[in-house]
């Protein structure tokens, strides 16, 4: 097996070669950094360009419709006098970042946890957590796209569901009120791949079947949305 000699090349191989990678990052210590920091850029990039780019006033009236329809006029001035593109930002940055940094605690927690069905298994939560960023490298694809979609963009009066072009919600153009948006906003073509990834890492790092692997790959993202679908339906 050809050997990676770098985490950057790692960063690029995982897409294409992701055996090769989980098989080298077994041996290998504080890699994880480089794919941390850039999925964290890529995942805040296109936030930050988009409310550099939108016609701010538009974007705060496109708001008020989608949210506050049902407010008195009052109460949706007091939203429009107080609501500023510094305050965006920077709720943006920190909720992409602290969101991400969170969610993979806890998928880390979880992995750790079924990794115990291997007896001969070492790696703890530490090396789960590292293991996480490089099954979400998925998000610098997606994040490009999203650049893509606002370099292409015709005027300034972009709604910020172009910002999430590999989502159900996009692919259905379904509106951001509509009682199915949450759900589909958040099944993404990256999460797929990501669970591949995830079936494929862990099935480098123990000596777990397939099929367990591939069944605690599916089972985080399969669970929170079905109880999402079921919390919708009933």
């Amino acid at each position: 097996m050809e050997t990676i000699t770098n985490p950057f090349q790692a960063c690029s191989e995982v897409f294409v070669k992701p055996n090769r990678v989980f098989a080298t990052l077994q041996e290998k210590h504080n890699w994880s950094w480089i794919p941390f920091f850039l999925i964290l850029f890529m995942a805040i990039l296109p936030t930050y360009l988009y409310f550099g780019f939108v016609d701010f006033d538009w974007y705060k009236e496109f708001l008020v419709q989608i949210q506050m329809a049902d407010k008195s006029p009052a109460e949706q001035q007091s939203f429009r006098d107080n609501f500023s593109i510094e305050q965006v930002k920077i709720f943006s940055i920190i909720g992409v970042t602290v969101g991400l940094i969170v969610i993979n605690a806890i998928v880390a927690i979880y992995l750790n946890a079924m990794a115990k069905m291997d007896d001969n298994n070492v790696n703890g939560f530490t090396d789960w957590y590292g293991f996480t960023w490089w099954t979400n490298m998925p998000i610098v694809i997606s994040g490009l796209i999203s650049l893509l979609m606002l370099a292409l963009a015709s005027d300034h009066q972009i709604p910020p569901t172009a910002l999430s072009p590999t989502t159900l919600s996009y692919a259905l153009s379904l509106p951001m009120n509509s009682d199915w948006y949450g759900l589909t906003s958040n099944i993404r073509l990256e999460s797929f791949w990501s669970i591949y990834l995830t079936a494929v890492g862990v099935s480098r790092w123990t000596q777990l079947s397939n099929g367990k692997c591939w069944m605690i790959a599916i089972i985080p993202t399969a669970l929170i949305w079905g109880i999402w679908l079921i919390v919708k339906l009933v």
